[in-house]
């Protein structure tokens, strides 16, 4: 039975059902015969929402002790998939899944070179009461299909810590999935440059964006306030301009060693790092660093407030660009991705003629080291690159200039910007750009926003996150949950009109349980029916 995105919901609530979570039972403890659990009330639901769901009207597919899962491609990518998924399938039953032919039923996974039909990142899910098969043409929708599967298994499989005396035998509908993102940009920024964040907590908010099939971490590296980034060229970028954060607290920088672990972490699951160093302005770290990149060879104080637009590189001098050209450099070769961020943002001190030719200098140093250059929305004022991209955050930009774009971004700050506030009491954040309930950002469409744009040219949105008012990953995670997962349904599900605010609803108040078992720290909005 084909069922649409309106009615989605509710038919999920009448098919999908779970069990409890827990570890494997202690192995010198003999294995008593599994309980099986009887259906949750609370039913699990998915975020973001696939792009086709077909329901079947045959038995569950009972995850029990005769259950073996395999791997039927040679592919290395489909053998940690199918590890992934025995993982998860062992925190909700206390299984481990046997891989040899058994009188039980089976999971199948597999990359299939043949299925480009469903792109880099899509994925095919078919459960049936003796078969549960996951197929994908690459390694990235494989994992895809696998968070899917996690949302489907109890929310408490997220919580490593329950233990249940006996196994259990877990139930998922039968169903097929077939799932395709709707945009290929799906990102967020996390700011550690305001203050700072430890790796391990820039892990946990990689690990939210890949429970939601998300897919760019932006990390806004440098600003007034700190420099986060060992460039072994120029030491006392972190040596003095790391020291510091808003309010004068310590501050902090990763070392190469420990960017490189961030970007491997992000990798495997398929999030690729883009590191932004804002210039020519957001740079009194790097000024307060070194006297040469002032203009009156004098360093400025460190600075530890807020305030934005006062600072500058020195445009007209050529250690600037040597500057430029070895942090770039550095970054590039610790940085995969294809993709690097000069920021360009709030420019006050500068004519617009000296900025766009600085843009333009810029552009080709990062074009020299092989990446495409990514900058706020002022940079449409230059002449760009075909392989430029403009990321959108003023509401009020110019839409003819933002028009010309090569491609787009789009982080309207009005909607995307999760620092806001969700409401004139929330104690966090801020609120210039407008109060953000979870409403008003669910109640937009990423087509409409840019009327002039052609939709080819918008490679997707990201949410940013900004850290003035965020001293802690939990300060962070109150601030992004539940807005970061309207973000992912923004950026890979259905336009907003086959949807609607009723339904999301009802999913996102279903992740209360899951979220609560990963321990995250999220806003339990008014008006949605959190369970």
């Amino acid at each position: 039975m084909a069922i649409d995105h309106r009615t989605l919901a509710i038919a999920l609530v009448l098919a999908l059902a779970a069990g409890a979570c827990a570890r494997a039972p202690r192995p010198n403890m003999p294995r008593p015969s599994p309980v099986r659990e009887p259906a949750a009330p609370a039913m699990q639901q998915l975020i973001p929402l696939p792009k086709q769901l077909d329901l079947a009207s045959g038995a569950p597919f009972a995850i029990g002790a005769s259950t073996v899962i395999g791997v039927t491609s040679a592919d290395p990518a489909a053998a940690r998939s199918a590890r992934e998924l025995a993982e998860w399938i062992r925190r909700a039953t206390g299984l481990r899944l046997g891989s040899q032919a058994s009188a039980g039923n089976r999971i199948d996974i597999a990359i299939d070179p043949a299925r480009q039909a469903l792109g880099p990142e899509g994925y095919e899910l078919t459960i049936e009461a003796q078969r549960l098969a996951l197929s994908a043409a690459a390694p990235a929708g494989l994992f895809y299909g696998v968070q899917t599967l996690r949302q489907l298994l109890p929310p408490w499989a997220e919580h490593e810590a329950v233990l249940f005396p006996q196994p259990r035998t877990v139930t998922l509908p039968a169903l097929r999935i077939v799932d395709t993102p709707r945009f290929a940009w799906r990102g967020a920024m996390l700011d550690v440059a305001r203050h700072f964040f430890a790796p391990d907590d820039v892990k946990r908010y990689i690990d939210l964006l890949a429970l939601h099939k998300m897919n760019r971490l932006h990390l806004h590296l440098s600003d007034d306030q700190g420099w986060r980034i060992e460039i072994r060229k120029w030491p006392d970028l972190t040596a003095k301009g790391g020291a510091t954060e808003v309010g004068g607290t310590p501050g902090g920088f990763y070392t190469q060693e420990q960017y490189k672990d961030l970007v491997a972490y992000a990798a495997e699951r398929f999030i690729t790092i883009v590191p932004e160093i804002d210039m020519p302005g957001h740079t009194n770290a790097a000024l307060s660093s070194y006297p040469a990149l002032n203009c009156n060879r004098q360093a400025p104080p460190p600075f530890t407030g807020t305030d934005v637009g006062f600072s500058s590189l020195c445009v007209d001098n050529e250690d600037t660009y040597r500057f430029i050209d070895d942090v770039v450099g550095e970054i590039a070769a610790l940085t995969p991705g294809p993709y690097f961020h000069m920021g360009g943002d709030e420019v006050k001190t500068l004519e617009p003629e000296k900025y766009r030719a600085f843009v333009e200098r810029v552009q080709s140093i990062v074009q020299k080291h092989g990446r495409e250059m990514i900058g706020w929305d002022e940079i449409a004022a230059a002449t760009l690159l075909p392989t430029t991209i403009v990321q959108h955050w003023r509401p009020d930009a110019a839409r003819t200039e933002l028009a010309r774009a090569p491609r787009l971004i789009l982080s309207p700050a009005n909607r995307l910007y999760l620092d806001m506030k969700y409401d004139a009491d929330t104690a966090l954040g801020l609120r210039w750009a407008a109060l953000i309930p979870v409403e008003a950002a669910y109640g937009w469409d990423p087509a409409t926003l840019l009327p002039d744009v052609p939709p080819g040219r918008i490679l997707g949105i990201e949410a940013a996150l900004w850290s003035e008012t965020l001293a802690t990953i939990r300060d962070v995670e109150f601030m992004a949950m539940p807005r970061l997962a309207i973000a992912a349904e923004k950026a890979w599900a259905s336009p907003v009109e086959q949807q609607g605010w009723p339904q999301f609803r009802e999913r996102l108040g279903a992740q209360g349980p899951r979220w609560t078992a990963m321990g995250i720290n999220f806003y339990r909005a008014p008006g949605v029916p959190w369970k």
